[in-house]
């Protein structure tokens, strides 16, 4: 296995990771924006009144883009595995 090999696997990765993790991730940093500006209008500074609703928000997400995460995910795998099978069969 050669190093160029290596680093391509390792940039796959971590694109699969960083596009896996986009939707769930740009949801909560939008509920918390929004949470933030209502705070800001109403004057209320409570600290913990962001939490409830972005796991609620994250939970949400997860369950609408569970398939076609573990998709993506496994199509990266099977990827892996078929050049794992090709270099120990070369």
């Amino acid at each position: 296995m050669t190093d160029v090999v290596v680093v391509k696997i390792l940039r796959e990765a971590l694109m699969v990771t960083v596009v896996v993790s986009a939707p769930v991730l740009g949801i909560g940093m939008i509920v918390g924006l929004v949470i933030s500006i209502f705070q800001t209008t109403t004057s209320i500074q409570e600290q913990t009144l962001t939490f409830v609703p972005k796991i609620i928000a994250i939970f949400i997400a997860v369950v609408v883009f569970a398939s076609w995460m573990i998709h993506t995910l496994v199509t990266y795998t099977k990827n892996v595995f078929g050049m794992v099978s090709k270099i120990g069969a070369g």
